[in-house]
C-alpha cells in the first residue's frame, strides 16, 4: 500500500493551531525521515475550516507558495478530513500531493518496515486510516445516489466489509506472531537472562543507549539489527530508523541482560494508529525492567507532557518497575539539570542522568538496572565428583553468577541466579544423586 520514492520530493509544510504559533520543527523531522526536502511552510491560527481546515484565503496563498517552489507535495501538520482533502486538492495545482500528519507517519513506518510483523501492522494502520474514508463514502453515495461525490471516488459497497475482513485476518497473524515471541521470552528468561526495554519518544537517543549497554552483536539473527547501530548511523538524528524490535546482550556483574529496542513514541497519534501498533510494545509489557528513555535537553514543560503520556502508555498493560533515564546531560549545565530534575521529580522521583552520546554515568546506570531487576536467589549445591556434575557445574556457570567452587572428593558450588534457574539446578542436581553410582 505505502508508495516507494526513488528520489527526494520537495514539500511544503502547512500547519494549523487553534491558538498561539504554530511549532513545525516535529513535522519538519517527520518529513525529512520520509525522505522529503521542505523548501517552505505556511501557518495559520484559526478555528478549523470545515471545508479547507485552512481558511479559505490561507488556502489560495498556500496554493501561490506551492506554484512558486514547485513543490510536488503539501504535508499537513493536522489530521484532514476526506472533504477537506478534496476541496484543497482543487486549490492546488494540478499533481501536487496532499499528506496529513498520519498519512505522513504511515509512509514512513511503511519505508522501514522490515519484518512480516512490521509489515502487518504497517498493513493495519494504513486499513485502520481508509475504513472511516470508505464509510464516508458509503453514507454519501447512499444518500446522494451519486457514486464518486465530493470526489471520493467510485462507491464500491463492498470495500467496508472487505477492509473489516482484511483488518481481522491481520489481527488473526499478529496474534500467532505474538504467541511465537512470547514463547521466545519465556525460553531466554529459563536461560537465565533478565529482560530489560528501552521506551520513549523518538530521537531521545534510545539506539545510542542501546550500543553503550550492549556487548555484543544482534542475539537472534532473524531479528533486525537496528541501523542505528552502524557507527555511520549512530549521529544522524532520524526518526523511526526502524520498526522492529532490536535485542542486545549486556553483561552487568551479576546477571546476563538482554536489552530491547522498539520504535520510539510520538506525540498526537490518534488511538486507531496506535492500536496498530500496540504489539510491537509487547516486548517493553513483558519486560522485567522498562528504562523510560528521556531527553534533558527538551523544554520542562514539554518533558513533563511526554512523561505523562508515557506513563499513561506503559501503565495500561505494564507490571514491570519503571526506571527513567533523563539523556543528553552533555547538552545541559549542572544547574539546568538540578531544576529540571526538582521540576518532574513527581513523574521521575529517581531518575538516572546519563549521556548515552559521551558516556557518562553508564556505569551509575548499570548498577541502577541491577538495583530494580527482580532479586537473585543464593544457592549452595554439593555435587559428587562426576562427569555429569561438572556438565551442571559449567551449565551453572552459563546461567547464573557463581560465586565460587570447591573441587574435592566432592563439589560445591554457591551461585547465585533468577528463581527459575535455581530451582533447574536443584532438579538436575536431584536427578545427579539418584543416578547409580557406576561400575
Amino acid at each position: 500500500m505505502t508508495e516507494t520514492r526513488t528520489n527526494a520530493e520537495t514539500a511544503v509544510i502547512a500547519k494549523r493551531v487553534d491558538s498561539g504559533s504554530a511549532d513545525t520543527a516535529e513535522i519538519r523531522d517527520l518529513a525529512r525521515a520520509a525522505g522529503y526536502e521542505v523548501v517552505d511552510e505556511l501557518t495559520q491560527t484559526r478555528t478549523e475550516d470545515p471545508a479547507f481546515h485552512i481558511g479559505k484565503g490561507k488556502a489560495e496563498r498556500l496554493a501561490e507558495v506551492v506554484a512558486r517552489t514547485g513543490a510536488s507535495v503539501v504535508i499537513f501538520d493536522n489530521q484532514l478530513g476526506p472533504y477537506q482533502t478534496y476541496n484543497l486538492g482543487n486549490e492546488l495545482p494540478e499533481g501536487v500531493r496532499i499528506l496529513d500528519r498520519f498519512r505522513l507517519i504511515l509512509e514512513i513506518f511503511g519505508q522501514r518496515a522490515q519484518t512480516r510483523k512490521a509489515q502487518l501492522q504497517v498493513e493495519l494502520a494504513e486499513l485502520r486510516y481508509e475504513l472511516p474514508r470508505a464509510e464516508a463514502k458509503a453514507s454519501l453515495a447512499k444518500r446522494d445516489e451519486r457514486p464518486g461525490f465530493m470526489g471520493l471516488g467510485e462507491y464500491d459497497e463492498s470495500r467496508e466489509q472487505d477492509i473489516k475482513n482484511q483488518i481481522a485476518n491481520i489481527r488473526e497473524e499478529l496474534e500467532t506472531i505474538e504467541e511465537t515471541e512470547q514463547h521466545r521470552r519465556e525460553q531466554r528468561r529459563e536461560s537465565g537472562f533478565d529482560l530489560v526495554a528501552l521506551a520513549g519518544y523518538t530521537n531521545a537517543g534510545k539506539s545510542t543507549l542501546l550500543r553503550r549497554l550492549a556487548d555484543d552483536l544482534g542475539v537472534e539473527d532473524n531479528e533486525d539489527l537496528h541501523p542505528d547501530l552502524d557507527t555511520t548511523a549512530e549521529s544522524e538524528d532520524r526518526l523511526f530508523t526502524t520498526l522492529g524490535t532490536t535485542t542486545r546482550k549486556a553483561e552487568l556483574d551479576r546477571r546476563d541482560v538482554l536489552v530491547t529496542d522498539t520504535v520510539g513514541f510520538i506525540s498526537d497519534l490518534p488511538h486507531w494508529l496506535v492500536e496498530s501498533f500496540k504489539s510491537t510494545l509487547d516486548s517493553v509489557y513483558r519486560a522485567d525492567l522498562v528504562l523510560l528513555v528521556i531527553d534533558v535537553s527538551e523544554p520542562v514543560e514539554e518533558i513533563r507532557e511526554k512523561l505523562v503520556t508515557s506513563h499513561d502508555t506503559l501503565y495500561e498493560r505494564n507490571e514491570a518497575p519503571i526506571l527513567t533515564v533523563l539523556n543528553k546531560i552533555d547538552a545541559v549545565d549542572e544547574a539546568e539539570l538540578q531544576r529540571k530534575r526538582e521540576a518532574l521529580s513527581a513523574l521521575a522521583p529517581n531518575p538516572v542522568a546519563v549521556s548515552a552520546k559521551e558516556g557518562q554515568n553508564i556505569e551509575t546506570l548499570r548498577e541502577r538496572i541491577d538495583d530494580a531487576l527482580p532479586a537473585l536467589q543464593r544457592e549452595r549445591l554439593v555435587l559428587p565428583m562426576t562427569d555429569d556434575a561438572m556438565s551442571l557445574v559449567s551449565w551453572i556457570h552459563d546461567h547464573a553468577h557463581v560465586e565460587g567452587v570447591e573441587y574435592g572428593e566432592q563439589i560445591v558450588i554457591e551461585f547465585e541466579g533468577r528463581p527459575e534457574i535455581v530451582e533447574q539446578t536443584r532438579a538436575k542436581a536431584g536427578q545427579l544423586e539418584a543416578s547409580p553410582e557406576p561400575t
